[in-house]
């Protein structure tokens, strides 16, 4: 075929094909994978991205998430055999109806003072029965009210005030995703509004993706609103989105984050943009434990115990309070043991905050039955060009071993090479030659190996954040870093989350933890913040050439790629340093 009809068939062909397992494989090379990929997150994940075609998949959590979202099962098989140009695999269709359709057949409601579990069909209540009834879970009768055709439905089978959780998680794990309508209960009452104008005089409001994510928490309860996840950009202010509920419920409030440093930020946001004072919210954390009407606690302490096999002690804190509003900051982290007291307090609205709903460990349908489903998405590449959040480039610098670090891998155990690819020595001198290609624009360098960044703190005489900081001398080394003093900082995995160093244009990647998804989106959103010039966020992550890091670095980007970045590789970078030639950006 000659190129101008390769050409020609490229732009006529459909950019998607769809096989029979339920893998979505996207060209794209094709003019319309853009408007193609937008379509697929709607109900599909990216997998794969090698070479030109990227690899999507179905689960039963993104097909709950878009049934839950308004979409029909023939909508989604629709969609897809328009762009692929074919109808589509019986099986793949068969998975999509089972799994969208599975949504609304199991409602879980408060009526006539308790809970019932009503299905569409007899035959799927007596099923769902009989499974779940020997753990206790439910009362083992089916009931029926009415007589004759009316009693068809009203069957329903009682369910235990205490089991709500555990049960919807249960049904969720055999498949079938219960629909929430028992609704919540108030908590105590807590006066309180949003701030107008800043102490400074600037007019304070809503943006308006913020609003319309507060609205699909709570404004159509009916429906089962009142408890979900809200999914926003890195720096496009979830923050905001949780006090704007708050404002609106008028209740006490728990707020659960990753750690000490969001702690502080949540607590100076809300006493800065709300009515609230230091006397209504307090702290809960390794350093000090205040329970208050507005409670801001770290997943780490709630999970905190003296003995493997102990109790964890600080769980009590979901139970201090009648709270009336649990807000789940990085929802994607959520440890175990905060799952299962959730499971318990379902009574208490949830609202899950996350960048992201990619869990490493597969636990989204706990997720999805625990807090609720995905009730407001905005993709990152939208908020961008609304100008809400940074514009980003992103590029993987390829970096090579020398020759003693290359036989040290080779002849390293498996479970070794990501150590050893990771802190490649090599690595130190691309920072530094990227140090002074973005001088005097403010830096962060972040790694995952203590070694390898106190190694390069005293080669580039940087100066370094890991977790053994003092709260203190973080803040110190944050506010140099704001004001200009430093222009460049070391930070570990402490930085993955609640960084608020709006400044910062440049990440340079050192290390990071195997292929999580998670945390590359997080190490970018570190610089998102919208900056004060024109000036474009800048990514490197930096990958060992020939080892093992390359496949973990394609995982990694799957999320941000699937959001519209795109990974340059570029080689040019340690020839430049080394004063060679070689391969340059590809």
């Amino acid at each position: 075929m000659k190129d101008n009809e390769r050409g020609w068939a490229m732009a006529t062909a459909k950019p998607l094909w769809v096989q029979s397992d339920g893998t979505l494989l996207l060209d794209e090379r094709h003019r319309d994978r853009d408007e193609a990929g937008r379509l697929l997150r709607q109900f599909a994940e990216l997998r794969k991205r090698p070479g030109a075609w990227h690899t999507y998949v179905m689960t039963k959590v993104t097909l709950w998430n878009a049934a839950a979202a308004g979409w029909r099962s023939q909508s989604v098989i629709d969609a897809l055999a328009t762009l692929s140009g074919h109808s589509l695999p019986h099986a793949t269709e068969r998975m999509i109806r089972e799994n969208m359709d599975r949504y609304g057949q199991i409602r879980l409601v408060a009526e006539g003072g308790e809970l019932r579990l009503y299905t569409e069909t007899r035959e799927l209540l007596e099923q769902l029965a009989s499974t779940v009834a020997p753990r206790g879970l439910i009362e083992p009768t089916v009931v029926s009210e009415g007589k004759g055709a009316r009693a068809v439905s009203k069957q329903y089978v009682r369910v235990r005030d205490e089991h709500r959780g555990t049960l919807k998680r249960e049904l969720a794990a055999l498949g079938y995703p219960v629909k929430d309508e028992a609704g919540f209960h108030a908590g105590e009452p807590l006066a309180m509004s949003m701030r107008a104008r800043t102490d400074a005089g600037a007019e304070v409001a809503l943006r308006s993706y913020q609003s319309e994510a507060a609205d699909a928490l709570l404004g159509n309860e009916s429906a089962g609103g009142g408890s979900g996840v809200v999914v926003l950009p890195c720096g496009a202010g979830k923050t905001w989105v949780g006090m704007a509920a708050m404002a609106r419920l008028q209740c006490e409030t728990l707020i659960l984050t990753p750690n000490g440093v969001s702690v502080s930020q949540w607590i100076a946001e809300l006493l800065r943009h709300t009515t609230l004072t230091e006397a209504e919210v307090g702290e809960y954390t390794g350093r000090t434990k205040d329970v208050k009407p507005v409670t801001v606690a770290t997943y780490q302490v709630l999970t905190y115990r003296n003995t493997r096999d102990g109790r964890y002690p600080h769980l009590r804190l979901f139970v201090n309070r009648d709270w009336g509003l649990i807000i789940y900051d990085e929802v994607h982290l959520l440890p175990a043991p905060v799952f299962r007291m959730t499971a318990d307090i379902q009574a208490t609205r949830r609202l899950g905050l996350t960048a992201t709903l990619v869990r490493e460990d597969g636990k989204e349908a706990d997720a999805f039955s625990l807090i609720g489903p995905k009730l407001y998405e905005l993709p990152w590449k939208a908020a961008e060009s609304g100008e809400w959040i940074a514009k980003a480039s992103c590029t993987e610098v390829r970096v090579p071993l020398d020759r003693e670090v290359a036989g040290q891998y080779a002849d390293a155990p498996k479970s070794d090479r990501h150590r050893i690819a990771g802190e490649n020595p090599r690595k130190a001198e691309v920072v530094k030659a990227l140090l002074e290609k973005h001088k005097h624009t403010p830096t962060l360098v972040i790694g995952h190996y203590l070694d390898q960044l106190r190694v390069l703190s005293q080669q580039l005489a940087l100066p370094l954040i890991t977790g053994e900081t003092s709260h203190r001398n973080r803040l110190m080394l944050f506010e140099k870093f704001k004001s200009g003093e430093i222009s460049a900082l070391l930070v570990s995995k402490v930085a993955n989350f609640a960084v608020d160093l709006p400044d910062a244009a440049v990440a340079i990647q050192v290390s990071g933890s195997y292929g999580s998804r998670q945390e590359e989106a997080q190490r970018l959103g570190r610089i998102l913040r919208p900056k004060k010039t024109s000036v474009e966020a800048a990514f490197y992550s930096l990958v060992s050439e020939g080892t093992d890091e390359v496949e973990f670095a394609r995982n990694r980007g799957r999320f941000l790629l699937e959001q519209g970045y795109g990974y340059v590789v570029d080689r040019s970078v340690i020839n430049e340093v080394s004063g060679t030639g070689g391969e340059g950006k590809g």
